[in-house]
C-alpha cells in the first residue's frame, strides 16, 4: 500500500506545478480569469468529492477497501488521460468534475490500513503511510514541472495516467484484504443515523472535522496560485513549470521526514496535543512566505511548513481510529475527507478571489490566520473534554 500510495499521489501532483499556465494555453486571458478558473478547476474536483466520499467510505466498511481502491484508481487514471485532449477551459473543467466522483484512492487506504492496525500503534503505522503519500507528492511536482518543461503538457498527462494504472494493478495483485477485527460485544454495522450519532456525541471528534475544513481551506488557497507567485520572484523565467514544482517539493520534504516522528509522538503523549502544536507551527511558517524576495526562501519556508503539516493527517486519522468502532471507522473518515474536499474546494475559491483583489502575498496572510484559529478551536474543546472528565470521575 505504501508503494501504491507513492504512485498515485506522484502522478497525481504532477500536474499541479502548472495547472495555471496549462490554462494559459487555451487562449489570451486576463490575468485574474487565470486566477479565478485557477481557483475553479481546481476547487470542483473536490466539491463533488465531498459529497461522496461518505458514500464511499461506506461502501468500503460494507463490501470491502480494496473494491474501492480498484474502481477509484482506475477513474482517476481515465480522466487525467482524457485531460491532455481539452482545448477549453470548460472542458477541463467538465473533467475535473468528473475526477472527483471517483477520488478517494488515498483516504480510502487510509481507512483500509487504519481499520487493521491495532490502535496503540496507530499514529506511527498511519505515519508510515503518510509517508509513501507524501514521498510521491514530494517526486510528483518536480518531475511533473520538468517533463511539462521539456516535451509539453499533453505528454505529461498521458505519463501520469499510465502510472496510476500501475499503481491500480499493484493493488490488485498485491493487496490482500483481512475481514475486519470487531470486539465481541461490538455491532458488525451501523446505520447512518448511528454514524452521524457517534460523531455529533464527540465534542473533539467533530471539532477535528471542523478543523480539518479549516486547514485545507488554508493549504489550498495558496496551491494554484504557487506557480504564478513564482513566476513573480522570478521574473517570467523560461523553466517556470520546473521552479513551481521545486516549491510544491519542499513541502513534501518537509512532511517526508517528519510523518512518521509525529504520529509516534501522538501515540505517546495524544493526538489531540500534537494537533495544537503543529497548528501553530503551521501558522509560524506560512507568514514569512509572504515576505520572500527570492525563491531559496520561499522554498525554506515551505520546506518548514512541510515539517509541521506532515503529522497533521496520521494525527487526525488515527485520532479518528481511536474514537470510532472499526465497523463504522470508513464511514467516519468518509465524512472526515468530505470536510477536507469541502476546504480543498472553498481554499483556492477564496485564494482566487483574495489574489485577484488584494495580491497573491496576501493569501499567505489569511492561511496563517486560519491555522492560528484551527489551534485556538481545538485547544479550547481539549480543555473542555479535560474538565468534563476530571468531573466525571
Amino acid at each position: 500500500m505504501f508503494f501504491a500510495n507513492f504512485l498515485v499521489a506522484a502522478s497525481a501532483t504532477m500536474i499541479l506545478p502548472f495547472l495555471s499556465l496549462y490554462i494559459e494555453t487555451f487562449g489570451h486571458f486576463e490575468d485574474g480569469f487565470v486566477q479565478r478558473w485557477s481557483g475553479y478547476i481546481f476547487g470542483v474536483t473536490f466539491l463533488i468529492a465531498f459529497f461522496v466520499s461518505p458514500f464511499w467510505g461506506r461502501f468500503g466498511d460494507r463490501f470491502g477497501y480494496k473494491k474501492i481502491l480498484l474502481l477509484t484508481g482506475s477513474g482517476i487514471a481515465t480522466s487525467i488521460f482524457l485531460m491532455s485532449f481539452v482545448q477549453t477551459v470548460y472542458e477541463l473543467f467538465f473533467l475535473r468534475m468528473f475526477m472527483g466522483l471517483v477520488t478517494g484512492f488515498i483516504p480510502t487506504s487510509l481507512a483500509l490500513i487504519s481499520a487493521q492496525t491495532a490502535k496503540k500503534h496507530a499514529g506511527r503505522t498511519l505515519g508510515t503511510l503518510q509517508m509513501g503519500t507524501v514521498s510521491g507528492g514530494l517526486f510528483g511536482p518536480l518531475f511533473g514541472g520538468l517533463l511539462a518543461d521539456q516535451f509539453g503538457f499533453a505528454y505529461t498527462f498521458y505519463i501520469t495516467a499510465v502510472v496510476i494504472y500501475l499503481a491500480v494493478l499493484l493493488v490488485f495483485l498485491g493487496i490482500q484484504e483481512s475481514p475486519l477485527r470487531t470486539k465481541v460485544d461490538e455491532k458488525t454495522y451501523y446505520s447512518r443515523k448511528e454514524v452521524l450519532q457517534h460523531i455529533f456525541q464527540h465534542r473533539i471528534l467533530i471539532t477535528v472535522m471542523f478543523v480539518t475544513f479549516l486547514i485545507q481551506v488554508g493549504n489550498f488557497s495558496i496551491q494554484p496560485l504557487l506557480s504564478l507567485y513564482v513566476n513573480e520572484l522570478q521574473g517570467h523565467a523560461r523553466n517556470t513549470a520546473f521552479l513551481a514544482g521545486l516549491a510544491f517539493s519542499a513541502t513534501g520534504a518537509g512532511n517526508l521526514l517528519a510523518a512518521r516522528r509525529w504520529g509516534s509522538l501522538g501515540d505517546r503523549i495524544g493526538h489531540e496535543k500534537v494537533l495544537i502544536v503543529l497548528l501553530a507551527l503551521s501558522a509560524l511558517f506560512f507568514i514569512p512566505q509572504a515576505l520572500v524576495t527570492s525563491l531559496w526562501q520561499l522554498v525554506l519556508f515551505r520546506f518548514l511548513f512541510g515539517l509541521a503539516l506532515g503529522g497533521i493527517i496520521p494525527c487526525i486519522t488515527a485520532y479518528i481510529r481511536q474514537t470510532a468502532p472499526v465497523s463504522m471507522q470508513g464511514e467516519v473518515l468518509g465524512y472526515n475527507v468530505s470536510f477536507r474536499f469541502l476546504g480543498n474546494v472553498a481554499g483556492p475559491v477564496l485564494g482566487g478571489i483574495i489574489a485577484s483583489r488584494f495580491g497573491i502575498s496576501s493569501v499567505f496572510y489569511v492561511t496563517a490566520s486560519l491555522f492560528l484559529l484551527s489551534a485556538f478551536l481545538l485547544w479550547k474543546n481539549y480543555q473542555y473534554e479535560e474538565k468534563s472528565v476530571a468531573k466525571a470521575s
